[in-house]
């Protein structure tokens, strides 16, 4: 894997909102970041006169345009730009496979409506195999740098949220930021009760310090590499993807799961992610996990 971050760019607001983010977070890890468009020429089988070198040149200029805005922005980040000879999901999916984390933009109207994805936002979060940061226009304006915490979603045993948790220290240690991890749990349906289960939540005292414990326990790992990350823990009763948003006022970035297995109609991005990317009112990060 090479070390960079890739952002997606097409010339739109919210894709140029993706690099400026992108870039501030290539400083933050003093990485290099590469800005990609994927275009690939596809003649309409209609009587009508297409010019493919005038595409070409169109899709040269998205990239050009966009390297010269974050390069005067940001005029010590190595920066590379290319059109990428593609789809865009495909491309794109392909750029992640080989960096630190993949960027793009999402149009969205504020903190209460949050984000409209679009479907090709959706596949290339589904497939990607690395994180893909879902980024507004407004969270990439240089004049607001982000502040708070890195909000973190935790689930089921240790190893089922490491690749989020590793995400979230990682952001937070390189941004001199905190970390909010959350658990969210439930009541047991009457036929989920088992002597096991409930001898372990007996053994913690109780259902609530047995969520607490296994949240302790999650987070022990990742306070061990990163002494110096400010840790908080929060553990409520209710569904993962309320929680989460109930606890993301305050957040400079949320971070969650997704599983990375294909379901039965390809690749899903998860009831969770996908209310977060739609609600959340900062930018989003969603992590494979295997």
């Amino acid at each position: 894997m090479s070390h960079e971050i890739v952002a997606g760019v097409d010339g739109s607001p919210e894709s140029l909102a993706a690099a400026d983010w992108a870039a501030r977070e290539a400083l933050h890890r003093g990485l290099p970041l590469r800005l990609a468009h994927a275009w690939r020429w596809e003649p309409l089988d209609l009587p009508l006169v297409q010019d493919r070198a005038a595409q070409e040149r169109v899709a040269e200029a998205v990239v050009r345009e966009a390297e010269a805005t974050v390069a005067a922005r940001h005029p010590d980040l190595a920066i590379t730009a290319e059109v990428l000879a593609d789809t865009p999901v495909t491309a794109l999916v392909a750029a992640a496979e080989r960096a630190e984390m993949l960027v793009i933009g999402s149009r969205g109207h504020g903190a209460v409506t949050g984000f409209l994805l679009g479907s090709y936002g959706q596949q290339i979060i589904a497939a990607a195999t690395r994180p893909v940061v879902a980024v507004r226009s407004r969270d990439g304006d240089p004049a607001e740098p982000p502040t708070g915490h890195v909000l973190v979603g935790q689930h089921g045993d240790p190893e089922d949220s490491a690749a989020a948790l590793r995400f979230a220290f990682e952001t937070a240690a390189a941004r001199g930021a905190s970390v909010r991890a959350v658990r969210a749990w439930s009541l047991p349906p009457l036929f989920a009760y088992s002597p096991t289960s409930m001898r372990l939540a007996d053994e913690a005292g109780g259902l609530v310090p047995y969520e607490e414990k296994a949240l302790r326990e999650a987070l022990a790992p990742w306070r061990e590499r990163h002494p110096d990350v400010p840790v908080t823990e929060h553990v409520e009763l209710g569904s993962a993807g309320q929680v989460l948003l109930s606890s993301s006022g305050a957040a400079q970035l949320m971070v969650v799961g997704r599983r990375a297995r294909r379901g039965a109609v390809g690749p899903r991005i998860g009831s969770v992610a996908h209310a977060a990317l739609h609600l959340a009112p900062c930018p989003v990060a969603v992590v494979p996990q295997g």
